[in-house]
């Protein structure tokens, strides 16, 4: 049966226990995390969006992700959280794209993921302030995160043109809060390396 076409636009953010900054972006999975495993949260803004005929545009989302060594040796366990708002059509749709079932950007994770720990309906807000990234899931997610200046004028400093799977161009920044809990984990990641991409995921 033919895979039906999907789209993603926005911004997202990711949040990560490696000292600043995660090595995964450039190596692509040929270097372990600075901690020797990785342990994430990251948060989405969907601008624009589509699965088929349902429309994904204004639905904020966050993951929740652990690798226990090298990115591309797998074993990696996931966890999704969806915005209350979405329709059940709407979370049927993020689902298969975030288990790689919809193919396209996201299908490595059809095979990376060991452990799927499944979905939860959650209030969420993306906003930004200045150049911070504030993102929130009541008693789950608190972070905000800001880009690292650069030499030129106070311009971000972003790696462009890259092969990491999230985004060809990450803004690299740092945590000045990052706090996760859910799914039996507590985690405080301030001070940490983060990322700011955009978002265009797209299949399949």
């Amino acid at each position: 049966m033919a895979k039906e076409p999907w789209k993603m636009q926005g911004e997202l953010v990711l949040s990560c226990n490696c000292t600043v900054f995660c090595p995964c972006v450039l190596s692509l999975g040929n270097h372990p995390p600075t901690e020797g495993y990785c342990q994430t949260w990251a948060g989405f803004r969907i601008d624009d969006g589509h699965f088929g005929d349902v429309d994904l545009s204004g639905i904020n989302l966050g993951l929740i992700m652990e690798i226990p060594g090298y990115m591309s040796r797998g074993n990696w366990t996931a966890g999704l959280f969806i915005d209350e708002k979405a329709s059940i059509y709407a979370t049927k749709a993020l689902t298969k794209i975030f288990t790689g079932k919809a193919g396209g950007t996201t299908h490595l994770l059809s095979i990376l993921v060991g452990n799927f720990l499944g979905v939860q309906h959650q209030p969420i807000t993306y906003e930004t302030v200045d150049k911070t990234r504030i993102v929130k899931i009541p008693k789950i997610i608190d972070g905000a995160i800001t880009p690292i200046p650069g030499k030129k004028n106070g311009e971000d400093t972003v790696i462009r043109n890259s092969q990491y799977w999230i985004a060809e161009d990450i803004t690299i920044a740092k945590s000045e809060r990052s706090r996760f809990r859910a799914f039996g984990r507590n985690w405080d990641f301030g001070g940490k390396s983060a990322e700011i991409c955009k978002l265009d995921w797209r299949g399949p």
